[in-house]
C-alpha cells in the first residue's frame, strides 16, 4: 500500500473533525496516524494525517476540498510500505 501525507487547514468546529475522517473512511483510505492543532487565534486547525491506499490520492484530495469548513488541503508526500511480490 502507498502512504500519503495529507495536510488540511481548516475552521474550528466541533464537526470539522468528524467529517475529515469521514470522507478518509468513505473514499477507502486508512489513517496511519493522525495529528490535529489548533492555530494561534483558535478558530483555526490544522490536520496532518497518514493515510494509506492502493487508491489514487487525488480522490481523496477532491473531495476534501469541498468540504465547507477546509480552507486549503496539500499532498506532502508517497511512501511505500509494502511492496508486491510476483511470482
Amino acid at each position: 500500500m502507498i502512504q500519503h501525507q495529507v495536510n488540511v487547514a481548516a475552521r474550528y468546529n466541533p464537526e470539522t473533525l468528524e467529517r475529515v475522517l469521514r470522507v478518509v473512511r468513505h473514499r477507502g483510505f486508512q489513517v496511519c496516524s493522525i495529528n490535529m492543532e489548533t492555530t494561534s487565534d483558535a478558530q483555526n486547525i490544522n490536520i496532518e494525517l497518514t493515510v494509506a491506499s492502493p487508491r489514487p490520492v487525488e480522490l481523496l484530495f477532491s473531495q476534501l476540498k469541498k468540504l465547507v469548513d477546509v480552507a486549503h488541503v496539500a499532498i506532502r508526500q508517497n511512501t511505500t510500505t509494502s511492496q508486491q511480490i510476483r511470482a
